[in-house]
């Protein structure tokens, strides 16, 4: 092959993303085991599994053009939605800690459809407003219509399941996809409006909660004590997660707050350099609990063995593999290309933003794993698959 051949083939592969998925998955396998270590448990195995599955879909989806993926949005758009009804309304949905996210068919692993809805609402977001004219607020409603309905009942479905986490992510990637569409200012300043009239009515809930637990505590066994109104549907585990945010101070700490308190102690404790690998005692002990330790909380288990420094490299990856994905979307031959790989990002920014902070105390408990680090199948393998589009859309950034 000549160099300029080889210049040819080299200019429509991106490696920057696939050396960090590589990084971040090995560290994840490391950590997983180390988590489990005490249980002797093979969920380590398992990742390895999943892993080669998700490399798998990657390779497919970033050799294949993402024109594909605007071609057929809608088809993808009501698998996604399929997949969700199953999970309430089929005898395949599965309950778990009081949660049915989760299909299982009788053989093989359990999935979890909310993971193909976020990938499904990205795609269709992207292609509402590739296919839509985008101007000033007047002239967008169409589809901005188009669009509320489009997110809001996969949105729906995840909320009620109940998992607040993942329906968040999916309206920030779409606002991301919209600010990138050169919506007007006036539509941001109302949505940040709505926005923040939210969060009031969420801390006015938890105020309520947190007024209901104490006044039930201290009422003798014949006062009946009335439940407060409530104007955010989110179940009783989910308000008392948002109190050991808010009033750390009024949550049993044995109780409601032992995840948060175990998860401060495991990232304070690692200092510097760390306890060493397969040394943690939060994770090891049992003290980061054993149901979670290597899923949502194994930035914690990483920060206790490999301290501040090992953290970096960790956070160093993210920032790599995200702002990576952003400089793809400025470089995308068309909007949707643009569109796409800014709701990719976007994801990615949340789940890794969220993740971290509520291991570290600074936001509430919302179950959000990280990216190619934490335990699970459905999730490793949607994550390559957004990685993949980002590739596709890097490769084909120029009609070669």
């Amino acid at each position: 092959m000549s160099r300029s051949q080889s210049s040819y083939a080299h200019s429509r592969f991106d490696p920057i993303s696939p050396l960090c998925i590589i990084a971040m998955s090995i560290i994840g396998v490391f950590f997983i085991y180390s988590a489990q270590h005490y249980q002797q448990s093979n969920d380590w195995i398992k990742q390895i599994v999943w892993i080669c599955i998700g490399f798998t879909a990657y390779a497919v989806v970033s050799w294949l053009d993402y024109k594909i993926f605007l071609k057929y949005s809608h088809l993808l758009y009501f698998l996604a939605l399929g997949l969700l009804a199953m999970v309430p309304f089929s005898p395949w949905g599965e309950d778990f800690y009081g949660a049915k996210r989760w299909l299982y068919f009788g053989i093989g692993p359990t999935f979890q459809p909310s993971e193909v809805a976020k990938l499904a609402c990205i795609v269709i977001g992207a292609s509402l407003l590739t296919r839509s004219e985008i101007g000033k607020l007047m002239e967008s409603r169409l589809a901005l219509a188009k669009m509320t309905l489009a997110i809001s009942i996969p949105f729906l479905f995840i909320l009620f399941q109940p998992d607040l986490g993942s329906a968040l992510v999916i309206p920030s990637a779409v606002f991301a996809q919209l600010y990138a569409s050169n919506l007007t200012k006036s539509f941001f300043t109302t949505a940040f409006a709505i926005f923040a009239v939210l969060v009031g009515l969420v801390v006015l809930d938890t105020h309520n909660y947190g007024e209901y637990v104490s006044a039930k505590a201290e009422a003798k066994e014949e006062q009946i004590v009335e439940r407060p109104h409530y104007w955010i549907p989110i179940r009783d585990y989910q308000r008392q997660r948002m109190m050991g945010f808010i009033y750390p101070e009024k949550v049993d700490r044995r109780d409601a707050g032992w995840n948060r308190e175990q998860s401060i102690i495991s990232v304070g404790s690692g200092g510097l350099t760390g306890k060493g690998y397969l040394k943690g005692n939060q994770a090891q002990l049992g003290y980061l609990p054993r149901a979670v330790a290597h899923n949502d909380f194994i930035f914690s288990v990483i920060a206790e063995e490999t301290g501040f420094l090992g953290s970096v490299v960790v956070v160093s990856l993210f920032g790599l593999l995200i702002g990576n994905n952003i400089r793809i979307a400025t470089i995308a031959r068309d909007r949707f290309g643009t569109l796409l790989v800014m709701g990719v990002a976007t994801l990615f920014t949340i789940h890794f933003f969220v993740n971290i902070a509520m291991t570290i105390g600074l936001m509430p408990i919302t179950g959000l794993p990280l990216p190619f680090l934490s335990h699970g199948g459905t999730f490793m393998v949607s994550c390559c698959v957004l990685q993949g589009l980002a590739q596709s859309v890097y490769r084909f950034r120029k009609e070669f």
